[in-house]
């Protein structure tokens, strides 16, 4: 199975960090994107593709603090990824494997 690039492994981290910072019960796709955001090298692919990133961070901070209240859980565990988030880097994984490199990132 390919390994997980440093950054990647640092962005899935902050993910589930950013869920559990606001006491969400899951991590979802959004606290992925806004994890993203601040990885450098998905951040210059999404500058490729003209992506404001400003304006992109600001509307999925919006969405997560106004949009995913009803995550918040009355106590302190940690929050575990949806199946979508799951999904996404299974998906990766895969495509890394058929494309015969040995690092998702």
């Amino acid at each position: 199975m390919p390994a997980f690039s440093q950054g990647l492994e640092k962005a899935l981290h902050q993910a589930l960090t950013l869920a559990n910072e606001r006491h969400h019960e899951y991590a979802t796709l959004e606290h992925l994107l806004l994890a993203l955001i601040d990885d450098t090298e998905a951040a210059a692919v999404m500058r490729a593709c003209n992506v404001d990133l400003d304006e992109l961070k600001h509307t999925v901070l919006t969405y997560i603090d106004t949009e995913l209240d009803n995550l918040v859980t009355g106590y302190d565990e940690d929050s575990k990824p949806t199946a979508g988030f799951q999904r996404v880097i299974q998906r990766a994984v895969i495509h890394v494997q058929s494309s015969g490199r040995e690092e998702v990132s």
